[in-house]
């Protein structure tokens, strides 16, 4: 679910080890004695199943809020409170304080960590197509897609935007679309030919589908090499404790599988765990 520069505005920042002081003069932020006074912290999602999502009962659910209830509970703050909005719209929600971190499963992306810091990933993901029954275009990746001349469709911010760009796509003739289900609706409707996401959102969106199927799950390539993406929780860039302590519970948690045990009923494998780490991706 990554996006480049432009969906963010300009770049220049540093990556996302930096450490830089709060408004308060506190090295490493005070973001972490607040919400513990508080007993409430608050996450921005995008609604997109199976990442961060109000489910039919009105409650927040999702791989990325199931992690951060345990997590927060154990840093000592009870309670969390969704924050919908746009996923294009997370980082700039973020940074100007409309919730406290991110949480709606954003890849980890060397343009995102000039921006915003990020804990170590949650998980690791492949990304996938929408298209019609049969895949009558035989389009298997982003290749296919450029080679074949497909009417190309992404979510707002999605790093897939991207990833079609990089392999010869003409970033001004992709159908940006809100969600996963808009593009489902383009797909059926003919205004695309294919929607990308990650692997798991598509298995998710087609589920209930007549007319469209999800290709299988592949590799993007980079520069000649596959890459593997990786989905964690953002944090504004001064507040590198909080960071740090959400980090040392996730570690824990991968160790001992308590990660894999959450996020199973969401859809994800063994195959998708990972111990990647923010600087890997971040790319320094």
């Amino acid at each position: 679910m990554l996006a480049g520069a432009a969906a963010f505005g300009a770049l220049g920042a540093t990556g996302c080890s930096r450490v830089a002081a709060s408004a308060s003069g506190a090295e490493g932020g005070d973001l972490l004695d607040r919400l513990r006074a508080q007993g409430v912290v608050r996450l921005g999602i995008a609604g997109e199943i199976p990442h961060g999502y109000i489910d039919k009962n009105g409650e927040v659910t999702g791989e990325g809020p199931e992690l951060a209830k345990v997590i927060f509970k154990r840093l000592g703050v009870r309670r969390v409170q969704p924050v919908p909005t746009e996923f294009g719209s997370l980082i700039p929600g973020l940074n100007s304080q409309q919730f406290d971190i991110v949480s709606a499963g954003m890849y980890l992306t060397p343009e995102r960590c000039a921006q915003v810091i990020f804990s170590d990933p949650d998980y690791q993901m492949l990304d996938a197509f929408v298209v019609r029954k049969g895949n009558p275009k035989g389009l298997h990746d982003y290749e296919d897609i450029v080679r074949k001349k497909a009417k190309f469709a992404t979510g707002t911010g999605y790093a897939q935007i991207d990833h079609a760009v990089r392999a010869g796509y003409p970033r001004g003739d992709i159908l940006i679309v809100p969600d996963q289900v808009a593009g489902l609706n383009a797909v059926e409707s003919g205004r695309a030919d294919v929607f990308a996401g990650t692997a798991l959102t598509v298995r998710e969106v087609v589920r209930k589908s007549r007319t469209t199927e999800a290709t299988d799950a592949f590799a993007t390539v980079v520069d000649g090499e596959k890459q593997v993406d990786g989905g964690g929780f953002a944090f504004r860039s001064n507040e590198t404790r909080l960071r740090d302590a959400f980090n040392a519970e996730l570690r824990k948690m991968k160790k001992s599988g308590e990660v894999h045990r959450i996020l199973k009923p969401f859809g994800f494998t063994e195959n998708e765990m990972t111990d990647l780490t923010a600087k890997e991706l971040c790319g320094g």
